[in-house]
């Protein structure tokens, strides 16, 4: 099948996740890479031609380039959707997908920050409209945990200052109301202030770039990553890290699980039980150091 009729379809499958599923222009750039690294492995093979052993190939192809299995797992579900699609629109007679694993991936706790260094980033100096709206992201992101397509995806009219609370639309067009911490809140305040001097007059984004338009994924990721550096923190810091590290520190300090599952938006809490692995291994170094019957002997 010719590269264009890759597109189109491509094309056509994007705007039913988008249309159909709602899901946000990240996720939509995610799923698009995914499908162009199939293309690529495919070359002019027609897709209805693909069968479940070219798939294992291709897996593992990319996993011999050094993919791990976190990332050829998503990938391979971003495939088997499309296959689905495909199934269902185009009159496709099989999934080459179904039935498909990806090589096992070491089950990694997410990392995060520890408070003081959390606490570092989002004190940032600020002395230009700019570094407001970086303040301002940062702490929300802390403050409140939300996911990066969450936060660009914000209005002003989202933050409730008098009940300290924002709304977030989450995965799946899922709304949920979050609290906001005063930091966050005085940081909002002082963007805001400023936000005419850079937003568009037209602009309806919480938070906007350079040319005025509301704030891309990407310049976000590069705000952090560059703030990480300079305020001398010795870990590549990221949109994700921030929501790990709000919700470690929340439940250290809680230890309500349920509470944080509602404050991440996860729909089921198995997904926000690994928090409590990194909680344990808080404990655990508070237990050996305090508890005299923790100590390892000495000779």
């Amino acid at each position: 099948m010719p590269a264009a009729a890759h597109q189109e379809l491509l094309q056509g499958f994007l705007a039913h996740l988008g249309n159909e599923r709602r899901y946000s222009e990240l996720t939509l750039e995610n799923y698009a890479r995914d499908l162009r690294r199939l293309f690529l492995l495919a070359g002019d093979a027609p897709l209805a031609s693909l069968k479940s052993h070219h798939i294992r190939r291709y897996i593992a192809q990319l996993h011999g380039q050094g993919l791990g299995g976190r990332t050829l797992a998503r990938m391979l579900s971003a495939w088997r959707s499309f296959f689905n699609y495909l199934l269902r629109e185009h009159k496709l007679q099989n999934n080459p997908c179904v039935g498909l694993r990806p090589p096992k991936a070491p089950r990694m706790l997410p990392q995060a920050l520890s408070p003081d260094e959390a606490v570092k980033l989002v004190e940032l100096p600020v002395s230009t409209p700019l570094d407001a709206r970086d303040k301002a992201m940062f702490e929300l992101l802390y403050s409140s945990g939300l996911r990066l397509a969450e936060l660009v995806s914000l209005d002003p009219n989202a933050v409730d200052f008098k009940d300290a609370s924002v709304t977030v639309t989450g995965k799946g067009s899922k709304t949920r109301i979050v609290p906001v911490g005063h930091h966050a809140l005085d940081a909002l305040q002082a963007w805001l202030a400023v936000r005419d001097q850079i937003a568009g007059p037209d602009e309806t984004a919480l938070f906007v770039g350079k040319k005025g338009k509301r704030i891309s994924a990407r310049t976000v990721q590069l705000q952090l990553h560059q703030w990480g550096i300079k305020q001398g923190l010795n870990t590549s810091v990221h949109p994700h890290l921030l929501r790990h590290s709000f919700a470690t520190h929340v439940l250290q300090s809680s230890g309500d699980l349920r509470a944080v599952q509602e404050m991440l938006g996860h729909a089921s809490i198995s997904t926000t039980q690994v928090y409590t692995h990194l909680d344990f291994q808080y404990l655990a170094k508070i237990y050996d150091g305090a508890h005299p019957r923790a100590k390892k002997k000495t000779k």
